[in-house]
C-alpha cells in the first residue's frame, strides 16, 4: 500500500447494527494498526500490539474481532484484495496461456514485501485464509496447461506443495530480497513445465 492510500476497515456483516461514530473510528484505527503490526511481525503479531498501536484497549479490539484469528482473516482478505488490484492490469494484458506465469512472477515479487501473506502461504494450516489465492493459481495453471506450458499431469496439490514450499523456505531463512523471490518464482514455473 502506498503512502497516500488509507486502509479501509472491513465492512460489518449484513444485519449488524450501525455503530456509533466513535466506535467506527476505533474500528478503523484497529484495522489500520493490524495492517501495520501483522505487516511487521507476520503471524506472530499480537492483539496487545494492535491495541497499543491503535491507542485503544484490548477490549476494543475484541469487540470487533472476538479472537486473533478473526483479525488475521480480515487483514489477509484485505491483503489479497490489494494483490488482486495490483495484479489486475498485468493479467489483463496477458493471454490465457501466459497469465499463469505472469501471475506467479508478480505474486512472488509481492510476497517478498508482504510478510503476513508469505507466512500465511507458508503455514499449511492457513488454507482457509489463502484458499482463494491458491484456487486462482490452480485456475490459471489450467489455462497454461491447455496451452502446453504446464505439464499435463500437474494438479492443484502439486502447485500447492511447490508454491507453498518455496514460500516456507524463504520465510524460514527470513529472505526479503524481491530478486531472489523472483528467481524462485521462475524455478516454480520450471518445475511445472512439460
Amino acid at each position: 500500500m502506498n503512502a497516500t492510500q488509507q486502509p479501509t476497515a472491513q465492512p460489518a456483516p449484513p444485519g449488524t447494527p450501525r455503530r456509533r461514530s466513535d466506535a467506527r473510528r476505533n474500528h478503523e484505527r484497529v484495522f489500520a494498526a493490524a495492517l501495520e503490526v501483522f505487516g511487521e511481525f507476520g503471524l506472530q503479531g499480537t492483539v496487545p500490539q494492535v491495541a497499543e498501536r491503535a491507542n485503544v484497549g484490548k477490549a476494543t479490539v475484541y469487540r470487533s474481532y472476538p479472537v486473533k484469528e478473526d483479525l488475521l482473516d480480515a487483514v489477509v482478505r484485505h491483503r489479497l484484495s490489494e494483490l488482486e488490484r495490483i495484479s489486475a492490469p498485468a493479467l489483463a494484458k496477458a493471454d490465457a496461456a501466459h497469465a499463469f506465469g505472469t501471475y506467479v512472477i508478480l505474486l512472488f515479487e509481492h510476497l517478498a514485501c508482504d510478510r503476513l501473506l508469505s507466512e500465511a502461504l507458508a503455514d499449511g494450516r492457513s488454507t482457509g485464509r489463502t484458499g482463494p489465492l491458491l484456487d486462482r493459481l490452480a485456475h490459471l495453471m489450467e489455462g497454461a496447461k491447455t496451452a502446453g506450458l504446464v505439464r499435463p499431469d500437474a494438479n492443484a496439490l502439486d502447485l500447492r506443495i511447490i508454491f507453498c514450499g518455496m514460500c516456507l523456505q524463504l520465510v524460514n531463512i527470513a529472505e526479503r530480497d524481491p530478486e531472489l523471490w523472483r528467481r524462485y518464482a521462475e524455478l516454480t514455473l520450471q518445475a511445472l513445465r512439460p
